[in-house]
């Protein structure tokens, strides 16, 4: 009996050893109740690290995975999660039918199901082909929170990521500025911005500023990388933020939707949308007109946006899709104010023939092909035709009256064109899976810059865009081609250690031609406006640089209550075309600059806590070396102006963290028909020159990066009434790097610290019906955000006094 028993022990402990030494793979379809494919539903087994997202046509895959007892967890946005247990013992298909929340639950239930995500989650370690392990990454789900969206009031959209010095230009939301961590938040220069993963800004390089954004109303959700980010999307400091636009709905072939706006002085915004699926056809398509003569004097505006977006599912592993973005305003600029006028009466406008015009059309083509369950591709082709416009009394000092005569005229054209294609490869080594990411970049892109004066003489206050004949118009002209290429390589790797922690090192190389061919003239006349003094100048540059960048990630997920991320990674910031050359008078810029280097690091942990407590909190620091800046100085004559030039190195060193706590749960109660939530956003910014070329910038701190930011509020649910409050503070900043805080011109000086309150609700009459409606500045604070050197100033820029909001939506 024991010679019998022994052999039968061994051969068990072998079979259970053989058993533990194997892998296995789940994989299936996630599909609606009307059999369509559900695209990016999130598929993960709970408490481990093993996640994926579903393609276009809802296949998904998990690989490596070790024998035991799981729980399949299947969620997507618009639908009712699933839950299934699983004995893993051999290789697995595992079909997922999700139902509609509309169909299955009532409005109680799907706000509840809805307030889950908290308005904001983040990005899965691998989404589609994107690494996005050992990343501080954010999303904000759009339909998740309640903000004025008509108005795209920037605090109110971002006021759950932390860290964002936010600038307010005008009243509609026309063009975002944010800047993270000390960087400057003019036109969200220092983040790589793009749409469903293309470029949108003037020019990627030469010119990264974002005339257009897309209205808030488009947005299906906002995800945002911070400086990591750098390898696979390019030389920048502050990170990615990627503007993921609706699609049309997948479960029945037309749908229509309409919001009407209106709000305070004039303010109209009219948003109509259809989109569906028929067959293997997706399709959506967005128009909105707005208008409106804003708070100040000499502010109406006029915006019309158009997308259009067509996918074409070949297969379940092919698809194809066109999109076209059309985005046209005209603006009228009231201009900037000196501190005095601004205390005496923020709402005044010291100028009326201020007019600033943008025509943007993007277009694109993304093809996603999956060649088989370990190898996913994906192609982006993209281009930009585009025009900016500016004319005005834009260069001499605020505190000078407009005196009429020719304007200035700022005249821009862009066309640029690329492709951007990746491949992820899911690989294993020994028992653990492993994820490869490779991509290549093309990129041309051409700006066509004239400053000189308009036609209009000493009368003229229309929106004239034109040229004039006279001889201080034409010699006035300065006109040049600003050309550029770009061609990288990048590769990412998640190298899993164990099921729990991960390695992630990166690496991307850059070629970057930059060139400037042109000519401006120098004209001085005299006091009768004759011209004493007329000289071309020819200008040629040419610079050619590749690099190497390199960063590493780290990754540990204990569990979905407690994820600890890492990541340095090297930074890169070429020179822009504006810096090149300038003719604004107030402004000098060093004709040798250099490209700014430097790194970017967190550290942090995350988590979510039962969907009752969600947090974030980590540390960061930015080594800026060549920091691009200005001061103030003064010529021969004694002539105040902004001197433009590499001030040194900055670090910026700080503390980000968020925090959302579902109160009612945490106090036992029944949070089925009600919900009230508290959040905290707290930034501590410490951005200062640590070695500068003029020693009077020592330790002087970085201009636009205020020490503290801070956000908190209250989201209250019950049934269909949904509301939010919040407040916003940010602390006091200097506008220059010579920390001046006044100076006559009111382009520089110090930027005082500001308090902000809003409140908005949303109320569901129907499933048809709904209503929404904003207070922004609830208080009425008087304030401003920024100082501008130039357009749209110069001079201080107030902000927006208390407004009001109401909207109309109906859901056919």
């Amino acid at each position: 009996m024991k010679r019998t028993f022994i052999p039968i022990i061994l051969l068990f402990l072998l079979c259970s050893f053989n058993l533990s030494a194997q892998t296995f793979t789940i994989n299936g379809e996630v599909k609606s109740s009307s059999r369509n494919g559900v695209a990016n539903a999130s598929v993960a087994l709970k408490g481990t690290s093993y996640a994926t997202i579903c393609d276009s046509s809802g296949n998904y895959h998990l690989n490596n995975l070790k024998p035991g007892n799981y729980v399949l967890q299947v969620s997507a946005v618009g639908y009712q999660s699933a839950v299934k247990g699983l004995q893993i013992t051999k290789n697995l298909r595992v079909n997922v039918s999700l139902e509609l929340l509309v169909q299955q639950l009532n409005d109680v239930s799907v706000n509840a199901q809805k307030y889950n995500t908290f308005g904001i989650t983040r990005l899965k370690a691998v989404e589609g082909t994107t690494i996005n392990a050992g990343k501080k990454s954010e999303v904000v789900v759009m339909d998740d929170i309640v903000a004025n969206k008509a108005a795209n009031t920037t605090r109110q959209i971002y006021s759950k990521i932390a860290g964002l010095n936010i600038w307010e230009s005008d009243g509609a939301g026309i063009q975002l500025g944010i800047g993270g961590r000390g960087l400057n938040p003019n036109r969200i220069t220092n983040f790589n911005t793009r749409q469903n993963g293309y470029d949108i800004a003037a020019d990627a390089l030469g010119y990264p500023e974002s005339y257009y954004t897309p209205p808030a109303e488009l947005v299906d959700r906002i995800e945002i990388l911070r400086g990591a980010s750098s390898l696979q999307y390019g030389t920048q400091f502050g990170g990615l933020v990627n503007f993921k636009l609706n699609d049309g709905i997948t479960n029945k072939p037309f749908e229509f939707t309409s919001r009407e706006t209106v709000g305070s002085w004039g303010f109209l915004n009219e948003t109509n949308s259809i989109g569906g699926t028929d067959g293997k056809v997706q399709y959506y398509a967005f128009y909105q007109h707005k208008s409106g003569d804003d708070w100040r004097p000499n502010a109406n505006f006029n915006v019309n946006t158009a997308y259009t977006s067509i996918t074409y599912n070949a297969t379940s592993k092919f698809s194809i899709g066109f999109q076209y973005t059309h985005m046209d305003y005209l603006a009228h600029q009231p201009g900037g104010l000196t501190d005095a006028e601004f205390a005496a009466d923020p709402q005044q406008s010291v100028r009326s023939r201020n007019w600033f015009k943008v025509d943007w059309n993007l277009g694109a083509v993304l093809l996603n092909y999956k060649i088989n369950d370990n190898l996913k591709f994906n192609s982006r082709f993209f281009g930009l035709l585009a025009d900016r416009d500016a004319t005005g009394d834009l260069t001499d000092l605020i505190s000078r009256p407009d005196l009429g005569g020719d304007r200035n005229l700022f005249k821009d054209k862009y066309t640029n064109y690329g492709n951007e294609s990746r491949l992820l490869y899911s690989y294993k080594i020994g028992e653990q899976a492993q994820n490869l990411l490779v991509g290549v970049r093309y990129y041309k892109g051409l700006t066509n810059r004239q400053q000189g004066f308009g036609n209009d003489g000493s009368t003229g206050n229309n929106s004239d865009f034109n040229y004039g004949n006279s001889a201080t118009d034409v010699n006035g002209y300065s006109k040049y081609n600003f050309p550029n290429y770009n061609v990288a390589l990048f590769a990412e790797n998640i190298f899993h250690i164990t099921s729990k922690f991960s390695i992630i090192p990166g690496v991307r190389f850059e070629n970057i031609v930059t060139k400037a061919d042109g000519s401006y003239r120098i004209v001085n006349t005299d006091g009768a406006g004759n011209v004493i003094f007329d000289q071309l100048v020819s200008d040629v540059k040419n610079s050619d640089r590749h690099f190497v960048i390199g960063g590493l990630g780290l990754s540990y997920y204990q569990s979905e209550a407690m994820q600890f991320y890492g990541n340095i990674s090297q930074n890169y910031r070429a020179i822009n075309f504006s810096d090149l050359y300038s003719v604004v008078k107030t402004t000098v810029v060093d004709p040798n600059l250099k490209d700014e280097t430097g790194y970017s690091a967190d550290l942090g942990v995350r988590g979510n806590i039962s969907a009752i407590f969600n947090y974030d909190v980590s540390v960061f620091d930015i080594y800026y070396n060549n920091r691009i800046g200005t001061y103030l100085s003064s010529d021969a004559n004694n002539n105040a102006f902004q001197y433009r030039t590499n001030i040194g190195a900055s670090q910026n060193l700080g503390l980000e963290t968020f925090a959302e706590l579902e109160l009612l749960h945490l106090l036992g109660m029944d949070t089925k028909k009600t919900s009230l939530s508290v959040f905290s956003n707290l930034a501590l910014i410490n951005a200062r020159y640590v070695h500068t070329l003029n020693s009077a910038f020592d330790n002087k701190k970085v201009e636009l990066a205020p020490d503290v930011i801070f956000k908190t509020g209250l989201s209250y649910k019950y049934k269909k009434l949904s509301t939010s409050y919040q407040v916003a503070y940010t602390s006091s900043q200097f506008s220059d790097a010579t920390n001046a805080v006044f100076t006559p011109s009111a382009v520089d000086g110090i930027v005082p610290a500001y308090t902000v309150m809003d409140f908005s609700a949303s109320y569901k009459l129907s499933k048809i019906f709904s209503l929404e409606g904003s207070i922004n500045n609830l208080a009425n604070t008087k304030y401003f955000t920024r100082r501008a050197d130039s357009y749209p100033g110069p001079g201080i820029i107030p902000a927006d006094a208390r407004s009001y909001f109401l909207t109309l939506q109906v859901k056919l």
